[in-house]
């Protein structure tokens, strides 16, 4: 995203944005609210207060109580919320990444809703069809809804590698990210997916502003087992296979040259060429 001599910006696409439907620039002392789906006591929270306490001193964590991966954009209507402080400016919620952004901005922190909403750091990439089945996008995508600049944050990881995740690259790399993005100025009803690549930060070979990739959705699989009692459950799984190129330009793409993703994501899903079609169709 660019300045544009008009005022504003152009996106992306080459198209100008106008100032009135940017977010605000948040305030020199910005109050951030920090979110996760992995839990109050996951690693990638702290990750991610660090870089919070990087752009600013006020920072709130309000997390889910339990690991929430997976959960999407889902929130809990049929069950009440538990809230529980577990620090200064730290609470758990027993709720969706969804619930504790709602929690954080409508009660927690209402007297000064946040200027920022950071989701993540996920253990694990989100790119391609990750973001509509993970909570931290979901996180993030809640704030936006609530009109909040709103930045995803993921560190893409290898499970059966046997070693952990490298944290130290989205340390080192998503504060500037985060504060250009803000200086720029971030469309309304757009959200900010950072993926942080599985390496160190001295491997990673540059940033790369990209769009949502494919994954292959053959390697899901249901894994068929049995209880001690002969009763059958299920696992959904993921099959271990030789991987083929990712389009050039995606967030995959990037993830596997070892780049830093950065992908703008709408709220409006609408298809506008097939919505043509369609108003053909039932004229």
């Amino acid at each position: 995203m660019t300045q544009d001599k008009r005022e504003g910006v152009v996106d992306a696409r080459g198209e100008h944005i106008p100032s009135s439907e940017l977010h605000a620039r948040p305030s020199e002392r910005m109050r951030i609210l920090i979110t996760n789906d992995d839990g109050i006591h996951s690693e990638g929270l702290e990750v991610c207060a660090e870089i919070g306490r990087a752009l600013s001193d006020d920072v709130w964590v309000i997390a889910p109580e339990f690991d929430q991966s997976g959960v999407s954009h889902s929130l809990s209507l049929n069950d009440p919320l538990r809230l529980r402080e577990v620090g200064e400016r730290r609470f758990a919620v027993k709720g969706t990444p969804t619930d504790c952004v709602i929690m954080g901005a409508r009660h927690v922190i209402k007297d000064r809703p946040p200027d920022l909403v950071l989701s993540g750091v996920n253990r694990g990439r989100n790119a391609g069809e990750d973001v509509i089945y993970s909570g931290t996008v979901a996180g993030a995508v809640e704030g936006t809804i609530l009109g909040i600049p709103s930045v995803a944050l993921s560190q893409s990881y290898k499970s059966r590698s046997g070693r952990p995740p490298h944290w130290e690259t989205a340390i080192r790399f998503a504060p500037d990210i985060i504060r250009r993005v803000l200086t720029a100025g971030i469309p309304r009803d757009v959200l900010i997916n950072v993926n942080f690549p599985d390496c160190s930060p001295a491997e990673v070979k540059g940033i790369a502003v990209t769009n949502q990739g494919r994954n292959r959705q053959d390697r899901l699989n249901i894994d068929a087992r049995q209880d001690g009692r002969g009763n059958d459950y299920y696992w959904i799984a993921y099959v271990r296979m030789r991987g083929l190129p990712p389009p050039d330009g995606s967030d995959i793409s990037a993830l596997a040259d070892n780049r830093i993703a950065v992908t703008p994501l709408r709220l409006d899903m609408t298809d506008e060429p097939f919505m043509t079609k369609l108003v053909e169709l039932f004229d």
